[in-house]
């Protein structure tokens, strides 16, 4: 069913201040320009986030199976509105909005629901027609989730993870991202363990994503990934080589005959980034085509590390110039108070955060705006 019925909003929309969530984001560590505040609560396990034309912020879900349409009504900076869009789901992680038709993953699927505003003005307590458009991917669970996104002429793109820590799969799918065009899957990177964010440069259109590094080599090596797609179907090293210059100890003597590209960045070991988004608004110009990482966190490291999101500023050639955090705090020594999951920029301009462990999603804006 549809929940949207005006005693679950009123719980819903209080919920979003409980002592818990409250204590949170006290801990939070911004710069005191910004102001970041609970946007939503009450999720489960929220990852990827799209907005469509009348507001609406569409969240993806790691372990819910659901699809939930969120809004600020009143424009008061909380949620009040809650609408169930989709159900029964595995992984479905990822969501993207194209000319009004809402997309969303499972690990093997890809579904669109079209004119998805449309279909929610309606007020109906029915659940909205969902359309296959592929179930051709590899139904693997490990590193089944799913990031899916548009590019400006409407082909989708989503990754494929490695089903396993380290290992040559006889699906070719494995370990790529990929783009549908016309029907037809192509490869735009391989050799990416596992990438889960990527996002287009707002002026040159190229691709940047994140990739996770392999487990079980170490502390601190190797590293998480940021890259950059120059040519597509390019190679990226999976599994033969890591990070800039970390030859595998099982695969790295095979004659793989790629040429590798490295990084244009190394983010850190096991800080497992998970959602990758370029800053394209208008309420921090100084964030212009800065991208925003969440870091994860560790989940087998020694000492944890992650737990955080990071700024990456870019040259005029679209080179990393330098990286800097933006929102820490979720790791206190050994304690973790959340895990962030998925930067999205509203159209507004403000920041909004998953966070999959609170199961909460915050919003950044500006202390000036307030």
């Amino acid at each position: 069913m549809r929940i949207c019925y005006l005693p679950f909003l009123s719980i819903f929309a209080s919920f979003s201040s409980t002592p818990l969530l409250a204590n949170i984001v006290d801990e939070l560590q911004i710069d005191p320009s910004y102001k970041i505040e609970v946007y939503a609560s009450g999720l489960d396990s929220p990852r990827q986030l799209a907005e469509s034309a009348n507001g609406r912020i569409f969240v993806g879900s790691r372990r819910g199976g659901k699809i939930f349409a969120i809004r600020d009504t009143d424009g008061n900076g909380e949620v009040d509105e809650r609408i169930l869009v989709a159900d029964g789901l595995t992984f479905a992680t990822g969501v993207s909005i194209f000319n009004g038709d809402l997309f969303f993953s499972e690990i093997n699927k890809i579904w669109k629901v079209e004119n998805i505003d449309e279909f929610l003005d309606k007020n109906t307590a029915d659940l909205p027609e969902k359309i296959l458009v592929t179930d051709d991917l590899p139904s693997d669970e490990w590193h089944g989730w799913k990031w899916i996104m548009h590019d400006q002429n409407g082909d989708l793109y989503t990754n494929v993870g490695a089903p396993c820590n380290v290992c040559i799969s006889d699906d070719k799918k494995h370990a790529s991202i990929l783009r549908l065009r016309d029907g037809s899957w192509d490869y735009v990177a391989r050799g990416v363990r596992n990438s889960v964010g990527f996002d287009f440069h707002p002026t040159s259109q190229k691709l940047y994503f994140a990739d996770n590094g392999r487990d079980w080599l170490g502390d601190d090596s190797p590293s998480c990934e940021l890259n950059k797609v120059n040519q597509e179907g390019g190679f990226y090293g999976f599994p033969y080589k890591h990070a800039t210059n970390v030859i595998d100890p099982e695969f790295g003597h095979i004659d793989s005959g790629f040429q590798f590209i490295d990084p244009i960045a190394e983010l850190g070991a096991h800080v497992a980034p998970t959602g990758l988004q370029f800053y394209k608004g208008n309420m921090f110009p100084e964030f212009k085509n800065n991208i925003f990482i969440t870091l994860h966190g560790s989940w087998n490291r020694s000492s944890k590390v992650g737990y955080k999101v990071i700024r990456v500023i870019l040259d005029d050639s679209g080179n990393v110039a330098s990286t800097q955090d933006f929102i820490s705090g979720w790791l206190s020594g050994d304690k973790v108070l959340g895990r962030p999951s998925a930067p999205f920029i509203m159209r507004d301009g403000s920041i909004l955060i998953s966070d999959d462990q609170a199961n909460a999603v915050y919003r950044v804006t500006s202390r000036s705006s307030h």
